[in-house]
């Protein structure tokens, strides 16, 4: 039985173009051998949908286009994913599951079980668990197939009611099938592999998994599929933030004990780096909008984005907008001009100490004789917010925005300033991975100015300003942000390794502080196992300081 694994990018909702992405590729599979091809977790409507789910016509829609794609498998079978009908009138209305597929018919359905309620997840909402689970017979091959966390193990949660692989094994199955969508984070690569490698062997079956490509709004997805033999070596490993289709001879799967050679694995910024690429084209291409709007400040936060969106859009593309106030230096304008003639992106210089003093002039009799302070910052920031958002609306950009993980955790922006934009590209990535990632974008040559990445970071708001006047330095900042954020550590906790007291309690006391701002901010690409937004919901008034 030859096997290919279709690892695609779809869009949530769009039918059209999914249906027609599937079956053409179908006829790829097809066309190369292949027995059976297999589409990833809710490949029909696209993962996640959310509640989407809760309307009739989308479900009658998935449906619908399930049963033109049975048209196409007359030659070759296939297993896809979709939301179906709970026919009992217990529990939810649905069934997170897949459809196997042969001759033209529906000839089997797998439910998933083991429903993931953490995180960025939230399927117990929709979905009611499969209790019932049964191999399909294809090919004289019996087939254990799973969904997503139905191979991740997951016995402690009460909703879980059992694992499918201890019961479909009851069945002496010979191969196991999986289909998911497992978003993207910098540590979850190796993670996934190991886990699947443990199943393998647990079982001692082989193990094809598919996983799905793309971003959608926030979430981005790897890609990176893969086949082990049933001692759990991996045989194959698809490509990462690209579509590929592969096809495998289960046969030499389980004959061949040959070690397959594996590829160098990315680091953890080349990783965020083709991710956000990737996050950035999905959320144009698949919201309709093709030009991209910044501020470019001459620091290095904006110069990441500037260059990420180029990658990902075509400078052509990005119109990147200096907006010098009295407090800018010299050299962050020069630096920011030097950055868009690397990149050959667009770019306007609009000056903004004018609109900042207009400001002053309207409030100076309600300020009457109290000092310049951060209320006169905070103008300056939302007077480019202004003038951004004006380019947006004028010319039909999409404004990215520029504000780091760093910064978000601690409150260090103005909302509706340079908080603005429709979505965060580096919201996810600490400060000093900041830094890391301009150096990558440089790895071949200067593109991002070296002065933009050496010089002390500073919003300018103020006569020589630096971050450092607010802020710890990053490198400690960050460390203490990501024991807090990623691994949900307490203050004694990390003062116990070693932090300062005062300043992990002044860091965590910033951090709850601002969750009224971060309430107010775009969505941000997620790249790391703990981002801002869906998947960190803290209360904002809650009075409880970790």
């Amino acid at each position: 039985m030859k096997i290919a694994l279709a690892q695609l990018n779809y869009h949530i909702g769009n039918f059209e173009a999914n249906t027609q992405k599937i079956i053409d590729h179908i006829k790829l599979a097809e066309d190369k051998g292949a027995d059976l091809v297999v589409f990833a977790e809710l490949a029909i409507c696209g993962y996640p949908p959310r509640d989407f789910l809760e309307f009739e016509e989308f479900i009658s829609f998935c449906e619908a286009a399930a049963l033109e794609i049975a048209t196409h498998c007359t030659k070759i079978a296939c297993i896809v994913g979709l939301p179906v009908k709970n026919q009992v009138l217990q529990g939810k209305d649905l069934y997170n599951a897949a459809y196997f597929i042969e001759n033209g018919e529906i000839k089997a359905i797998a439910k998933k079980a083991l429903l993931p309620t953490y995180d960025i997840f939230d399927e117990y909402r929709y979905f009611e668990p499969s209790r019932t689970f049964s191999c399909i017979e294809f090919k004289g091959k019996k087939i254990a197939l799973t969904i997503c966390e139905d191979l991740w193990n997951i016995n402690d949660n009460p909703l879980y009611v059992s694992n499918p692989m201890d019961e479909l094994i009851k069945e002496e199955p010979d191969v196991m099938i999986n289909i998911a969508a497992s978003p993207f984070s910098y540590t979850h690569d190796d993670e996934r592999i190991k886990v699947l490698s443990d199943n393998a062997k647990k079982y001692h079956l082989p193990v094809f998994y598919v996983n799905q490509v793309g971003a959608q709004t926030e979430i981005i997805f790897d890609g990176g599929s893969l086949v082990f033999d049933a001692d759990g070596a991996m045989k194959a490993e698809m490509k990462y933030f690209e579509e590929d289709l592969q096809v495998f001879d289960l046969e030499e799967i389980e004959n061949v004990r040959n070690k397959y050679p594996q590829p160098e694995r990315l680091t953890d910024i080349e990783q965020i780096h083709d991710a956000l690429v990737l996050g950035i084209q999905d959320y144009f291409k698949k919201s309709g909008f093709t030009k991209a709007v910044l501020g470019l400040s001459g620091g290095i936060d904006s110069a990441v984005v500037c260059a990420l969106a180029c990658r990902a859009l075509g400078a052509e593309n990005v119109m990147a907008v200096l907006m010098p106030s009295k407090f800018s230096s010299d050299h962050s304008v020069q630096d920011a001009i030097d950055l868009v003639n690397n990149f050959g992106c667009m770019h306007e210089i609009i000056p903004i100490a004018a609109v900042a003093s207009a400001f002053d002039s309207v409030l100076a009799q309600a300020f009457n004789g109290l000092p310049f302070n951060l209320t006169e910052e905070n103008i300056q920031a939302r007077t480019r917010g202004t003038i951004v958002m004006a380019m947006s609306n004028k010319f039909g950009y999409i404004l990215l925005n520029t504000s780091n993980k760093s910064e978000c955790a601690v409150g260090y922006g103005t909302l509706y300033g340079d908080m603005c934009g429709a979505i965060g590209v580096i919201g996810d990535v600490y400060k000093t991975q900041v830094f890391e990632l301009a150096k990558y974008i440089n790895n071949e040559r200067e593109l991002i100015p070296v002065n933009t990445i050496v010089k002390p970071p500073s919003a300018e708001l103020r006569p020589d300003q630096k971050d450092s006047d607010s802020l710890p330095e990053y490198d400690v900042l960050d460390k203490i942000l990501y024991h807090h954020i990623e691994e949900k550590q307490g203050s004694k906790s990390i003062i116990a390794k070693g932090f300062d007291e005062a300043l992990v309690q002044r860091i965590l006391k910033m951090v709850n502080i601002a969750e009224f701002k971060r309430y107010q901010t775009p969505p941000i690409l997620r790249v790391s196992p703990k981002a801002f937004g869906m998947g960190r919901r803290m209360p904002i008034v809650g009075k409880y300081m970790a």
